[in-house]
């Protein structure tokens, strides 16, 4: 927390609301104090702008504005704005407290993260800018100092308060153009404009300063480092980190492109070819990379004296861009204005050229003869050397990499690329350039179009009938004739295949197969006992005959609950692995008996399991059946629960009488006497 110096702010309420209580951080724009809001009753970091931002109607004007666009952004890694106000001459914002550290106190205390670590890093950062970009804000100054790190493992990016909508990037002061200078994308230093892939270029060489420990340029002033975004390319991560892996080489490259239409359009599709590239690195490169030294730093960056055009800096000096041919035409003028990483510059047009009177006017003086001597004999010894010299470059060697890390080293060195037709190939892996039409190292115009070849992989072969051989001598013969086997073999039960031979390959015998893609071997666990509980005992029979074993069938009386002839109970038991021929015992209850159509307590028995005599219960009344036949008579009391005892007659005979009488209340159960 910043307290070295007495700041008259703390201990004063802003806007009769915010405590200002202690100082934390002072930058180039704010200063950023600990607060308390006294309505809400907690703990909020207000941002207050310096003095002579704040006099500023304009500055005020927009600022203002974008604080509302940022207040409406709500994403898990933004800090939050709650509240904007001006109060006592003093421009503030109130914001979401988040105690911790910075991105960039991390990287001095460690100095560089991991390739796995500093995706981790960098995917929630890319995850909030791509919920500012798809809300039409612009962040304008990523670098690790706006990256918050909470003491939980969460990452939250701060000062979206200085971004501005995208909608109103053309209604700014005439060119000005504000951010840190090691972050500026080449667009801004040119003429001042900012989109999302501003931002994106922004997070590149904050990637790039995560896996190095360094920034891509260093210089002795803003204005020589600023030249070197707009005409240099940024150089690979690899090329100071020997053994970073490609990927991020060409992660790296395609967000700082200096074309911006060549970079990801918005941090969403930077975050996901990070998130891909992280989802493919091996879990151990982090710890296998930990001891490699950086490469020294390049010297510091100094501008070029040729074609100077004037940039005036803070103690009136002059500074000079120099244009190099294929980089971007150099800023007109530039103000260093706030501390020695942040710049401003004024893009100013310049001065007139004199007019055609005033160079005929003017004596051209034998200095002046000279100097267009030289002039010409330069421009024409210039056109020479790029006719035969300067607009040749040699043809990169892209053999093995995929067609996206060949487009980007392609482009590096001004080339484009299509891909032709592919071709089998058994040294380089499928999907990969095989080859490059015209030849590595052939010497050729830039801008030259190479034709890549891609692998097809190893020339395919059948796959041979391996069924019934065991798993090892049909791996055998599968990688005869130049296949691989799946390390993870397919088990399925077969009650014709013995247990542990190939049923069947996937895919099948027969079909063409890339050696670089498994085949995988679906071997037998032989015959394996089912699951017969509970299955009518005619089923089970089925379900056992292809089995050829030999059942034993064991009847008991059914318990409570339990279906006449049903399985409820087997051995072995259901999964256990069985052989042709092998005993095994079945238990089912017993079937039903077949009552006589007159014999009533035989049909009352199977009704109530066995029980002939069962009594209790609520008394019922008797049903009324005279009149009905016998079988009629004796079903109608069973179905309300007592016993039918008939004395004599025939199925259809009517009865006569009943006892007890109709309507007489009796348990169930009760024997009922019917006649004819």
């Amino acid at each position: 927390m910043d307290t070295t110096v007495a700041d008259p702010l703390v201990g004063q309420v802003l806007d009769g609301r915010y405590l200002v209580r202690s100082r934390v951080a002072r930058g180039g724009m704010a200063t950023v104090y600990e607060g308390h809001d006294t309505k809400l009753d907690r703990t909020v970091a207000l941002k207050v702008m310096h003095g002579n931002l704040a006099g500023d109607e304009e500055f005020v004007r927009r600022f203002i504005g974008e604080a509302k666009h940022a207040a409406a952004l709500s994403h898990p890694n933004v800090v939050a704005v709650y509240d904007q106000g001006t109060d006592k001459g003093y421009v503030f914002l109130a914001m979401e407290y988040v105690p911790g550290r910075t991105l960039r106190d991390l990287l001095t205390e460690r100095g560089r993260l991991g390739p796995r670590e500093a995706l981790q890093v960098m995917q929630p950062v890319l995850s909030a800018l791509g919920a500012a970009h798809r809300a039409g804000l612009i962040h304008r100054d990523v670098k690790p100092e706006n990256v918050l790190l909470t003491s939980d493992g969460q990452v939250k990016v701060a000062d979206f308060g200085l971004a501005r909508a995208e909608t109103a990037s053309k209604q700014t002061k005439t060119g000005m153009i504000i951010g840190t200078v090691g972050y500026l994308a080449p667009e801004q230093v040119i003429s001042g404009d900012a989109d999302a892939r501003t931002d994106v270029y922004a997070a590149g060489i904050m990637l790039f300063e995560l896996l190095t420990g360094r920034q891509p340029y260093d210089g002795g002033t803003p204005l020589a480092v600023a030249y070197k975004h707009v005409n240099e390319t940024v150089p690979l991560p690899s090329s100071v980190i020997v053994g970073l892996p490609p990927q991020l080489d060409a992660l790296v490259a395609s967000a700082t492109n200096r074309d911006p239409a060549r970079r990801p359009s918005d941090a969403d599709h930077f975050h996901a070819a990070a998130g891909e590239i992280y989802r493919i690195l091996p879990p151990e490169v982090d710890a296998a990379l930990a001891g490699v030294a950086a490469a020294p730093p390049p010297p510091p960056a100094q501008l070029p004296p040729a074609a100077p055009v004037g940039a005036t800096v803070a103690d009136g000096s002059t500074q000079m861009f120099g244009h190099q041919p294929g980089g971007y035409p150099p800023p007109h003028a530039g103000t260093q204005a706030f501390g020695p990483n942040t710049m401003a510059i004024q893009h100013q047009p310049p001065p007139p050229p004199p007019t055609m009177r005033d160079r005929l006017l003017r004596p051209p003086g034998l200095y002046g003869l000279i100097a267009a001597g030289l002039v010409v004999v330069l421009l024409l010894g210039g056109v020479v050397w790029f006719q035969t010299v300067g607009n040749k470059e040699r043809v990169p060697t892209l053999a093995g990499l995929s067609e996206e890390q060949a487009r980007v080293n392609a482009a590096k060195v001004g080339f484009k690329v299509k891909v032709g037709s592919s071709r089998f190939d058994p040294k380089v892996p499928k999907d990969k350039v095989a080859e490059v039409q015209p030849a590595a190292g052939t010497e050729v115009k830039k801008g030259t179009l190479l034709t890549l070849i891609l692998s097809r992989g190893k020339q395919p072969v059948r796959i041979p009938d391996v069924k019934n051989a065991t798993a090892d001598a049909a791996k055998q013969q599968l990688q005869q004739v130049g296949l691989t086997v799946d390390g993870d073999v397919a088990k399925q039960s077969s009650t014709t295949v013995p247990n542990g031979s190939v049923i069947k390959t996937r895919p099948a015998a027969g079909t063409m197969q890339s050696p670089d893609d498994p085949v995988t071997l679906v071997v037998s666990k032989g015959m394996q006992m089912p699951n017969l509980v509970n299955l009518n005992r005619d089923k089970a029979a089925q379900k056992l005959a292809p089995l050829g074993l030999t059942v034993q069938w064991q009847e008991q009386d059914p318990a409570d609950g339990q279906q006449p002839n049903t399985v409820v109970g087997q051995n072995p038991p259901a999964g256990q692995g069985v052989t042709r021929g092998q005993i095994v015992q079945i238990t089912v209850t017993k079937a039903k008996q077949k009552c006589d159509p007159l014999d009533f307590i035989c049909q009352w028995k199977q009704r109530n399991n066995g029980n002939g005599n069962d009594q209790g219960g609520q008394p019922a009344p008797v049903p009324n059946v005279v009149g009905q036949p016998i079988v009629q008579a004796a079903q109608t009391l069973m179905d309300n629960g007592f016993q039918p005892q008939v004395t004599g007659g025939q199925a259809s005979d009517i009865v006569t009488g009943e006892d007890p009488p109709a309507n007489t209340p009796l348990p169930k159960g009760t024997v009922v006497k019917i006649w004819h």
